[in-house]
């Protein structure tokens, strides 16, 4: 046995590492499975989009061209950061290198996966998804959609929705709570019984409605959340929601104090261990997104 023991400095993941974090994103975030890109890292990001697009011309031979001025307008990202704390047991200090190595890996497994869920929390809600409320002054798909009421009929909420994003953009994807996802997928053809909606999801994994992508999650309608939001579905186009990780991901050992008001880590023989990711997200045009909301949300 190795006589290498985990320290109390802050390790800096290595790039595979961190890469199991950012495939979590992918895998565990609806915005992140209905985004065209992959996260890319960057900081003090102002995105700039036109505010009024130009219009082209048509000019004959020997006429004065007009202008067609265009006006531009700054978006800048806003920097957030999320963080897990995990105690364990102090003895897994005493484990080998390749245990070590293991213990690392069930954390970003463990840890990734609730960062790349609060993503969604934050962008789509503005809510901590480790307390369930809001958080103020955060940038969040829902607050500027456009807002549509659920009846009795999901497949006409549904063509509600498509009508409610601004025509000046492309839907790209729609985001479905489980529940919804479960209203669509049991409608059915009257003579046939086929589904009417049979490409519809199961599990997180990017299937398809109406021939855009679709995902489904419990991040959608915010499950953690301490008032329900209402939120059904989110559709519009994804590309207007931009986001990337600021800063090296790294997982700090924490083996004094108390780091989470839990209580004193050595009275209870405990080790912490903390990761932290810092994302940055800018929603470029709120009109480009709607949202399905039960009735009285």
């Amino acid at each position: 046995m190795s006589t290498t023991a985990i320290t109390t400095d802050k390790i800096v993941l290595p790039k595979e590492v961190a890469q199991g974090i950012i495939t979590k994103a992918r895998d565990e975030s609806v915005i992140q499975a209905l985004s065209p890109s992959s996260p890319q890292m960057f900081k003090d990001v102002e995105h700039i989009v036109f505010s009024r697009e130009p219009e082209a011309e048509f000019v004959g031979e020997g006429i004065a061209k007009s202008p067609t001025d265009g006006e531009f307008a700054p978006v800048p990202a806003e920097i957030h950061k999320a963080q897990v704390t995990i105690r364990m047991s102090e003895e897994v200090k005493w484990a080998d290198e390749d245990n070590q190595l293991e213990i690392v890996d069930s954390l970003v497994d463990a840890g990734g996966a609730s960062l790349a869920r609060a993503l969604d929390y934050g962008g789509i809600h503005a809510i901590n998804p480790l307390t369930g409320t809001a958080v103020s002054n955060m940038a969040n798909i829902v607050a500027g959609a456009t807002p549509v009421t659920a009846t009795a009929d999901p497949s006409a909420d549904l063509d509600a929705l498509i009508e409610s994003v601004n025509e000046d953009y492309d839907v790209t994807g729609v985001a479905l709570s489980k529940a919804y996802a479960n209203s669509l997928r049991k409608l059915r053809v009257p003579n046939t019984m086929a589904r009417l909606y049979p490409e519809i999801p199961i599990n997180l994994k990017v299937g398809s409605l109406d021939g855009v992508p679709a995902a489904v999650s419990g991040t959608v309608n915010g499950s953690l959340a301490t008032t329900a939001t209402g939120v059904m579905a989110v559709l519009g186009d994804f590309t207007k929601f931009k986001w990337g990780i600021v800063r090296d991901l790294g997982m700090e050992v924490i083996e004094t104090g108390d780091p989470d008001g839990l209580g004193d880590l050595k009275r209870y023989n405990q080790i912490a261990y903390r990761m932290e990711i810092v994302y940055a997200w800018a929603i470029l045009a709120t009109d480009a997104f709607a949202v399905l909301k039960s009735a009285g949300a």
